[in-house]
């Protein structure tokens, strides 16, 4: 049986292809137990510096699989990729709607193609936006945007999705993804590892603490980063008048302050 999903690991960079073409890869229990796995190694292996989920051609996700029954296929996925202690990167290279939608929103950044399709259409078909889009969504767009897209059910371009912040980046299709893997090179190369993923988990948790929370999480989590491995690095780097070369790695020197967060809820 061909897998759903497409797994290449080269030079830091982990590219994760969505990988049923005759189907506009729509969304499968499977194709979501496939990514929950690769998802789960780009945590674990500290070579592994950058992740970037992509669609092979023409799309990146046309939705559910409609020949499953409501319910059984989800974009809620274990770990979701702001889970993941390395940057995620969406590169939306065609039509994603629905669940393709919701998936690309639970990423870090998002390269979309300007022709293509995109929407959460679910109210028009009966039921409700899930893989987190009530909560990823407003958080991109502000609440007036979010509820025109989701109660209306309405699709829009590429365009449009840059135009209201839920792009960092409107290309033509056959540009996205060598855009979102520069970026992820530029990532590899040139950014601490721990620092990065330090950054990414305070980015998406500080959305529910308090400023005052998330000052002294600031505080200590650069305290922690100095005395890290690249922390002294970047010291000798910098006496040296070189570039650094990191060798850090995140799952051996992780902090103990995620371990509490981690273990709540995502919406408590």
């Amino acid at each position: 049986m061909n897998s759903e999903l497409l797994v290449d690991v080269s030079a830091g960079i982990a590219v994760l292809t969505l990988n049923r073409p005759a189907q506009q890869n729509a969304f499968t229990p499977a194709m979501a137990a496939e990514l929950s796995a690769a998802l789960r190694r780009c945590d674990a292996e500290d070579a592994i510096r950058v992740v970037v989920i992509t669609g092979t051609p023409p799309a990146f996700c046309a939705g559910a699989d409609l020949s499953h029954r409501v319910g059984e296929v989800s974009a809620t996925i274990d770990p979701a990729p702001w889970q993941v202690r390395k940057p995620v990167i969406a590169a939306v290279n065609g039509h994603a709607v629905g669940i393709g939608l919701a998936f690309a929103l639970q990423c870090d950044l998002r390269y979309v193609a300007r022709d293509a399709v995109y929407g959460l259409t679910q109210v028009r078909r009966g039921v409700v936006a899930d893989g987190y889009a009530h909560w990823t969504l407003p958080r991109l767009v502000g609440m007036a945007n979010a509820a025109d897209i989701m109660l209306t059910g309405r699709t829009f371009d590429g365009e449009e999705a840059k135009a209201m912040g839920l792009a960092n980046s409107c290309l033509n299709a056959a540009e996205v993804l060598p855009t979102a893997l520069s970026v992820a090179h530029d990532l590899a190369n040139g950014s601490a590892p721990l620092p990065v993923a330090l950054s990414k988990r305070l980015l998406w948790e500080g959305l529910r603490m308090s400023p005052t929370m998330v000052g002294q999480l600031e505080t200590d989590l650069n305290a922690h980063a100095a005395h890290s491995v690249d922390g002294n690095e970047a010291m000798a780097a910098f006496r040296d008048r070189r570039q650094p070369h990191w060798t850090g790695s995140i799952s051996a020197e992780w902090p103990a302050w995620d371990k509490a967060v981690a273990e709540r809820p995502v919406l408590d």
